[in-house]
Parts: C-alpha cells; structure tokens; sequence
C-alpha cells in the first residue's frame, strides 16, 4: 500500500525504513529536513509540507503520525485543509488515552477515521518488528491490518478495542515495565552491595538462562554492563521519565486500583533527580539499550 508518514525520529525512520523493505510505498514528511532526505536514500518519497505528503497520497489517504504527543493536535491541525472524509489517521506515539477518545471523537465528526497504535520495542523493534496494539473502529483495522502486520514481529500485533484502548493497553505496559525495570535494579544494586565481589555480567548471563526472571531487560542490562563497566560511572545516576508511568498511576487512582509497586517506582525516578544513585544508573542503563536515551554524565 501506499501511505503518508510524519515524524522521523528513532522510531519513525526505522519503521519507515522497515515499510520499504516490506514493499510498501511510503511519502515522508518531518520539520527537519535532513531526516527527510536521509530516508529519502532509502527509496521512501520526500515531502517538505503537510500539503505535500497529503497531495502524493491515493485517496482514500492512510497517514501514520508518529510525534510527541503534545505535537499530536498540531500535525492533525496542519492536515486539516488537505484531507478530507473517508481518510485515516494513526497515531503511532505514546498519547495520553483520553486525548485519544477526544481526538477520535473530533475527527470522526468530520468523517476522518482515526486509529491509535502503541508500539512497543523500542528503536531496534521499530526495524526488525515491533509489538502492535491497536484502537479505533474495527473496520479501520481490519482495512490496514496488513500495515500493523508488516511492521511487527510475526504476529505480534492486535485490536484491542474502541478508540483509545491501544494506547490504554501501551500506558499500562509502559507501567509494568517501570516497575520490573525497578526490581531488576534493585536487586542487581544489592548484588554489588554484597560480600562476595560477585560479576555482576555474569550473573546476568545466568539469570538470562531458564530462569524465571529471564527477560529482554535483563540481556540488555547484561549488554550495558559490557559496554560500560559494572560501575556505570559514566551513566547518570538521575532517572528521566516520558510520561507514561505517571498516566498509569493517575488512572489506576481514577479506578480504585493500587498500585504499590509502579507508583513506587515513578517515585523512585522522581526523587532520584536531587538523590542519584547506582540504582538509578542501572534504571538509566537499561533506558539506554532499549530505547536510545541519551543518559551519560555531563561535565
């Protein structure tokens, strides 16, 4: 198929770069203009506007939105005069869900289709395959299920309800990830505390085999003990946040549902700002590997 794509970030221009190799034809749009241009080398048709992108699309349009999601509103605005009923909408970034049902609700008076996709996986899942969740009208995703099955991981996709449910279901997985990413810093935090002067990439390659907390996040801490020592001295001890943690925890409140355990760990990521630790450079290393934060010291 042949589709519009906004935002060429980590995430987007991998995924892009992912479309094209799976056959698709992909007109790109992002305000800098050497992202564009460097796709462009890839086989994806540049586009320098809005208007641009919208008019080398075949209607009925597919556009894929993938920014930050207080730049959401502000892409859909520039769109407006260049698109037109029928058209679909996809909003691949972490949004806030209700801003989703809103924008939904907003675009489907104008009889513009909108679907909301979490993606999952980070930049390296963006190119080899990413887990999918998507919301919106099942027909809508039924229409474009190819799309969502080109760019993840065999399979690893799916409709998770109305609109707002795929990145209901993405905030929450973003919020269980806070807090195994905790528990795996802690503990490792208390291995180095102990007397033993045990090798803490060792222990991690063990773990990573046929134990029950063998895990993606437990590789990749292995991998940041290699690249970095296991001090992590050039990792930064204050632990930065997205957003997403804190939005689990506003509606687990909304919904009567403790949640000792994420809330614990957004505090610990909160606090860590005026009180870094090696806990919390572990946390940052992890935040690394998985998602390409740049979370070195600063002279």
């Amino acid at each position: 198929m042949k589709l519009g794509y906004i935002g060429l970030g980590k995430m987007g221009s991998n995924m892009v770069e992912r479309l094209l190799e799976k056959g698709h034809e992909v007109v790109v749009f992002d305000n800098n203009e050497d992202a564009v241009k460097n796709i462009s080398r890839h086989g994806a048709e540049p586009a320098y506007s809005l208007q641009t992108l919208a008019s080398a699309l075949i209607t009925p349009r597919l556009i894929w939105i993938m920014v930050p999601h207080h730049a959401v509103d502000s892409v859909i605005k520039g769109l407006s005069p260049f698109i037109q009923p029928a058209d679909t909408l996809i909003d691949g970034g972490n949004s806030p869900y209700k801003e989703t049902i809103k924008r939904s609700r907003e675009l489907q008076e104008k009889g513009i289709n909108f679907l909301d996709a979490g993606v999952s996986g980070g930049p390296s899942g963006a190119r080899t395959g990413a887990c999918i969740m998507v919301g919106g009208r099942k027909d809508i995703f039924e229409r474009y299920e190819k799309l969502f099955s080109a760019l993840s991981a065999g399979g690893s996709y799916g409709y998770m309800g109305k609109s707002g449910a795929g990145h209901f279901v993405k905030m929450v997985h973003n919020g269980i990830e806070y807090g195994m990413m905790q528990a795996i810093a802690e503990g490792f935090a208390l291995l180095k505390a102990s007397p033993f002067q045990l090798n803490l990439t060792e222990v991690a390659e063990i773990y990573n085999h046929s134990s029950v907390i063998e895990s993606r996040l437990v590789e990749w801490l292995r991998k940041a003990f290699e690249e970095h020592g296991e001090d992590l001295d050039n990792i930064s001890g204050s632990v930065s946040h997205t957003g997403e943690g804190s939005w689990t925890v506003e509606a687990a409140k909304e919904s009567g549902i403790p949640m000792p355990v994420i809330e614990g760990a957004l505090q610990f990521r909160i606090d860590s700002q005026k009180n870094p630790s090696y806990t919390g450079r572990i946390l940052s290393a992890l935040r690394n590997q998985f998602g390409g934060h740049d979370v070195f010291k600063r002279d």
